[in-house]
């Protein structure tokens, strides 16, 4: 029974979200890279065009794909830097089949992870050097970015009312074409549409857990699968391709039905995949609820993240952890296997971050409102209390945080913030009417 709490009318709260609105945009801000200038001694720009990079300050000095397309939803990104990120990303689509020195594959097709400043594109996590990029992350590219450079151009054409961008070519290919290339990079097993990969072939199934080897049906990429597939529909829809829309409507129902099966644990929570790293995956079960692709079990999960809220074992100051504290692998580690052995609590490997707040916030509120307001009041609470624009000794928004140590992570990182309005947007706790008109 959804609580009848009334927190989030209050001044406090209102206020709270006034001011995330607020440092979300300064955020964005210091996080784009204009024509022709240098982050951290990388450049300049010669993409020509500004792009909008992780985040401020000195990290992450390049475009990266999901950063920019998870942060759309938001409203704050203005069409004209979402078009020059879609055409840059378009570009750099593998043309043919290419074999790394590493022994990594990138498929014709293939989206980059990440592409530099002079527009070189990085198909694997890890560095910028195209020479060197590749293993130990994956034989193949990223696979989520293949579904993220669906959603920017969704976003482009829908919520910002440019349908010709479809039927545009670039590199004499069509941008609708290109959507549907890369939508079939990532693979899926015989008589399943789930994503699916093993050792030999392996792919990222999310960035975010970039340093986790996953294998089996992949939760998070699978929910990235069937968002696309739902935002390939609408875009074939408005371009006069009714029978291709209507695959694409029946593909997105046939992963909902599998997703459940699949991956539900008797928890309630969803599990990251089928193979390794198992782990219950509080990121992957508050998106999956958000997306809406879990049907008639989108309760028993909101329940299980509900519970595990209160219980306090997967929050800490407003961030959330990829595994619940009860539900690490061992006492070393949260994952099974992690590249290189990553220390337990720090970075994807245990840490705490803000970048889906607003995920678990939303599917919390479906249960106990009250809760999740909290959890928003929390956040935005640590927030105040690290906010950069304080000076160079805070950080806040930070890429993430752990107790121990009092570790943070990379400061003033954008998804941190435009991922949670997006989904306070969606909750109505923030109006969704205002869009930037930055340059």
């Amino acid at each position: 029974m959804k609580n009848d709490s009334r927190i989030c009318e209050a001044p406090r709260f209102l206020e709270g979200m006034l001011f995330l609105e607020s440092l979300a945009r300064d955020v964005l801000e210091a996080s784009r890279v204009r024509s022709g200038r240098s982050v951290a001694g990388y450049g300049p720009n010669t993409t020509g065009g500004t792009l909008i990079r992780p985040g401020g300050r000195d990290c992450y000095p390049a475009f990266w794909i999901r950063d920019f397309a998870i942060s759309l939803a938001c409203g704050l990104v203005n069409p004209v830097e979402i078009e020059h990120g879609l055409r840059l990303t378009a570009r750099c689509q593998a043309k043919e089949d290419w074999r790394t020195p590493s022994g990594s594959f990138v498929p014709k097709g293939g989206i980059a992870d990440h592409i530099t400043f002079d527009g070189t594109p990085i198909y694997f996590p890890g560095g910028l050097t195209y020479e060197t990029q590749g293993q130990p992350f994956g034989y193949y590219p990223s696979l989520d970015d293949h579904f993220y450079f669906v959603e920017m151009a969704w976003h482009l054409a829908i919520s910002c009312g440019r349908r010709t961008i479809l039927d545009e070519e670039i590199d004499g290919m069509s941008l609708l074409e290109r959507l549907t290339l890369a939508f079939n990079v990532p693979g899926v097993r015989e008589g399943s549409e789930l994503v699916w990969c093993d050792d030999r072939y392996r792919g990222v199934s999310f960035g975010f857990t970039d340093i986790v080897v996953h294998t089996g049906d992949l939760l998070f990429c699978s929910v990235l699968r069937f968002r696309a597939a739902v935002q390939l529909a609408e875009m074939h829809q408005i371009c006069g391709a009714v029978h291709e829309a209507e695959r694409y409507r029946s593909l997105a129902a046939n992963i909902s039905d599998q997703i459940s099966s699949a991956f539900l644990l008797d928890s309630g929570l969803l599990r990251a995949s089928t193979g390794k790293s198992a782990q219950p995956d509080v990121w992957g079960s508050a998106f999956a609820v958000y997306s809406g692709v879990l049907g008639s079990e989108e309760a028993r999960v909101a329940q299980a993240l509900t519970r595990a809220l209160k219980n306090g074992t997967i929050t800490w100051k407003g961030n959330i952890r990829h595994v619940p504290t009860d539900g690490d692998f061992n006492k070393t580690s949260a994952w099974e296997q992690t590249v290189n052995d990553w220390p337990k609590n720090r970075y994807q490997n245990g840490a705490y971050w803000n970048t889906p707040t607003g995920w678990v916030c939303y599917a919390v509120a479906g249960i106990d409102e009250g809760a999740a307001g909290e959890l928003a009041l929390q956040y935005i609470e640590e927030l105040r209390e690290g906010d950069f624009r304080q000076g160079d000794a805070f950080g806040s928004p930070y890429e993430c945080i752990h107790p121990d140590g009092d570790h943070q992570q990379n400061p003033v990182y954008l998804t941190s913030v435009t991922a949670p309005v997006a989904a306070f947007q969606k909750l109505g706790w923030i109006d969704d009417n205002a869009r930037s008109e930055s340059p």
